[in-house]
Order: C-alpha cells, then structure tokens, then sequence
C-alpha cells in the first residue's frame, strides 16, 4: 500500500508536521529538519491505486530540474529521495497566496492586470535565461511571495517543464499533448516542448482571464476541443470589456498569436511593453471589434487539417557525434552475467561517442484486455518500484544526470513497447539482452528476435559469456 503519511513520521531524516494539501498529483506535507533553519515543504508523489504513469513521470522530472533552478523567483531545493517506493522532494516553503484566487474577483482594473503581467514576465523571463521553459503557466503555478517590498512572483511545479540540457521524459514516453488544456500553446498541442515563447501564450491567457473574467479559449476536452486555437481566434478583450485600454488588448492578443514568431520575442520585453504602455506600437490588434469571419476561420483550419509538428533531432555530422543509445533492461527475469555484460557493452558504447546520451528502458507488462492494477500483491505501485530498480541498474553506469534517463513503457506486448519508443524518438543503436532458447520461443519467437527484425536502428544483442539456459535479458 502506498505509505501512509501521520505527523511525526520519519522520511529521508525529516520530520513530518502538518499536511497542507491534497493535489491531483502530489501530496504537500511542511516538514522540519534539526539541520535546516528554512521554513519546509515536502512533495510526494500519489502512487496509490489508479493513479496514472503521466504523474510519476511528470513528478520525475521535477526532481531532475529543480536542483538546477536558483533566484528568487523559483523554490529553493533541499533535498529528494524514495522512501518504501515512495518518491519524495523537499524544497523551500514559500510564504504567500497563489493567483488562483484572483480569478474569482476577475475582471480586475486593467493596471492592476498589467503590473501582474510585468511581475510574472519577469520571473519567466528569469527562468528562461536558466535554459528551462515551464510549460504549466497558469494562476495556480504562480505565487505572490509574502513580504516582498519588489512584489516578485515565484514559479511553482515543474513537473511539465523542460530543460535544454537535460532529457525531455515527457515528450520521450508520451505521444499526446500533456499540459493544462486552457492554458496550453498551438505548439504543445502540436507535441513541441522546446518554444519559451510558449510560456509566453500561457501567460496571455491568464492576463487575458484576469483582465475580463473569460478564459479566451474557454475549457476545451479532447483533442479537437485543443486544436481549435490553431485556427479560431478568441474575442477580442475589448468587446468583453470596454474599458480595457487598446495597448492592453494590443498585448494580450500579441500573446495569443498562433505563430509563435508572432508573439512577444522574449518575456523581458512582453514585461517592458507591460510597464511601459505609452511605447507599445498599435497594430490592427488594437483596434479588433470582432473575432474573425467564418471565410478566414476557415482558411486557417484548412491550412492546419492534419498538422502535427514535432521538434526534429539534429542531423549531419552532430547526429553522427552525439547518438541516443537505448539500453533495453529486462528487471522482471534479472540475471547477474547478463546485466553485467549488457552494463559493459552499453558503457563502451557511451564512452565512444562522448556526446551521445543514453535512455534505459524497460517494459511493465499490462493485460491485454482487462484492466491491470498499479499496485502488485504487497500494494505496492508497480511503475515507481520499476522506475527505482531501474534507477538502480544504471548507477553503475556513472554517467552525467544531463546524458542519461530512465523510462517505465507499459504495454502488452514488449517488442512493440521498445519499437515504438525506438521509432518515436529517433534512437541511433539499441541494446538488449537476450535470453536462452527454450521450447516456447522455438515455437513464438522472442523479444529480441522481433526487435532485430523491424527496428528502424542497429541492434546489439548481448548474450552472457558461457552461459545456457533462459536467463534474463530481454524486457518483460
């Protein structure tokens, strides 16, 4: 069973206080540490019953990038471990209100949505000169911190966030768009994670709520719902509310521009623009009375029908010096020798290609049919207790954080689990063990076997020296 979490109780050698709230996602509890003076918030992950892959993932790569993160407008990061399958992050406990309760007095006084922009620009604009794009702008991810006579704002959760030196987890393990749907870009709909200036259309929206009480795209579900702001324009602010300023409806609509080329360049000069709206150039922006006619809408639907663009990988001579390598690790039939040569084979590969980075991967079987439960026999989440013996298996490795990543695929049928994540995200050279020969895959065939047969890359398929029987190796 997940752990159950009471005041007092011990985790990573802090001390649990008072549980604080109970997200979708994580559970937020203030701790105490007798080495830190720091007020204290610890984030676990929810593991229990039900709860989906996307959560641990996203929960994962906050811990990877906001060890990285420093300024005032960002959480300082203590520390971050597991505890009985638990995954855990200890940061600082910031004093302060999210935005989240503005919304409910909206619409508020055009200056006071402006200087709100202009602060929130700031702290994105700090984040971005970091090499991080949030990706999860929106009222509840930013925070007003108490007591501070500069009024900055502090950017919150990064689960979604990517970093241009680190492993984009998100977009490696998952093919649809993952975001909040009011909030997200034309481009994260489409499956790009590398444009700041998405955060730049999400921070539109949230002025563009503040400023008149009406989310511009409204709350859409599904994928059609998403792919409407490709090519339907929102109302115009200053038909919901007449006392908007045309600089300000200029701004918002420059931010909620689909091309992303159409928007501010950078979140220094969307918070310039904001404190200085006297120098703010009007275009026909300013001055729209209506959303555009059914004829344009049309247009842009037809010269978006089928798009679906996603961020390419390099090509050329860099392609050929920095390759992915994808070692595909079998945790459910472990066998020493094997691991051991795969370890081996894999680490001397890396070390040719001193740019190359490497994705560990194995596969958690699920049901065909039926639906599978996220926990084992012992309650114990499945995905987390893979994800940590696979964090396990590649210690060894002793590789850089930013060269390497650990990915928990879940399908029912393994070979199509490692081709697929081969094909999606462009692996130059995979490795996998390869288990003995017994009567059953005489008779089917083996994991390795319909690998090597259709992967779109070169396959190395290791065997443990001077070894027989059906050890493990292949991912199941």
């Amino acid at each position: 069973m997940p752990v159950a979490l009471r005041p007092g109780m011990q985790i990573g050698g802090f001390t649990l206080v008072t549980p604080l709230h109970e997200g979708g996602m994580a559970t937020l509890w203030k701790v105490s540490h007798p080495q830190q003076t720091l007020p204290l918030l610890m984030k676990l992950a929810r593991v229990g019953y039900g709860e989906a892959p996307t959560q641990i993932v996203g929960f994962e790569v906050e811990r990877m990038i906001l060890p990285r993160l420093a300024g005032a407008h960002v959480p300082r990061f203590v520390a971050a471990g597991d505890h009985e399958d638990q995954p855990w992050l200890v940061m600082e406990q910031i004093a302060g209100d999210t935005l989240r309760p503005l919304l409910e007095r909206a619409p508020l006084p055009p200056l006071r949505v402006a200087d709100l922009g202009a602060r929130i620009a700031d702290a994105i604009h700090a984040l971005h000169r970091q090499d991080v794009v949030h990706l999860d702008i929106k009222p509840s991810n930013l925070l007003l911190r108490a007591g501070d006579p500069e009024g900055r704002i502090v950017l919150i959760d990064f689960g979604l966030s990517r970093h241009g030196a680190l492993p984009d987890l998100i977009a490696e393990e998952f093919r649809i768009p993952i975001g909040t749907a009011p909030y997200m870009a034309p481009e994260q709909v489409l499956g790009q994670r590398d444009e700041p200036r998405s955060d730049l259309f999400a921070l539109g929206v949230t002025l563009y709520h503040l400023a008149t009480g009406e989310r511009p795209f409204g709350n859409p579900v599904g994928a059609a719902g998403l792919r409407r702001r490709l090519y339907r324009d929102p109302a115009p602010p200053r038909t919901l509310r007449p006392d908007i300023p045309r600089w300000l409806q200029e701004i918002l609509l420059q931010c909620l521009e689909v091309d992303p080329d159409a928007r501010p360049a950078t979140a220094a000069q969307l918070a310039h623009a904001l404190r200085h709206p006297e120098q703010v150039p009007l275009t026909g922006r300013a001055d729209r009375a209506q959303r555009d006619g059914r004829l344009t809408v049309m247009r842009r639907w037809w010269r978006n029908l089928g798009r679906d663009r996603l961020p390419g990988r390099a090509a050329g001579d860099h392609l050929r010096q920095a390759p992915l390598l994808m070692v595909a690790v079998d945790l459910k039939h472990a066998d020493v020798a094997l691991c051991a040569e795969l370890r081996a084979t894999a680490t001397r590969i890396a070390a040719m290609f001193p740019q190359s980075r490497v994705a560990c991967v194995t596969v958690m079987r699920t049901a065909r049919v039926a639906l599978d439960s996220n926990l084992d026999a012992q309650g114990r989440n499945r995905h987390v207790k893979r994800l940590i013996a696979l964090r396990d298996w590649v210690r060894p490795l002793g590789l850089a954080p930013e060269r390497i990543s650990v990915h928990v695929l879940e399908h029912n049928e393994p070979a199509v689990a490692l081709l697929d994540y081969a094909r999606n995200n462009g692996v130059d050279h995979l490795v996998m063990g390869a288990r003995g020969i017994t009567g059953v895959r005489r008779l089917l065939g083996s994991v390795s076997a319909a690998v090597v047969a259709e992967a779109p890359c070169t396959v190395t398929v290791v065997r443990a020296p001077a070894r027989e029987g059906d050890a493990g190796g292949e991912p199941a």
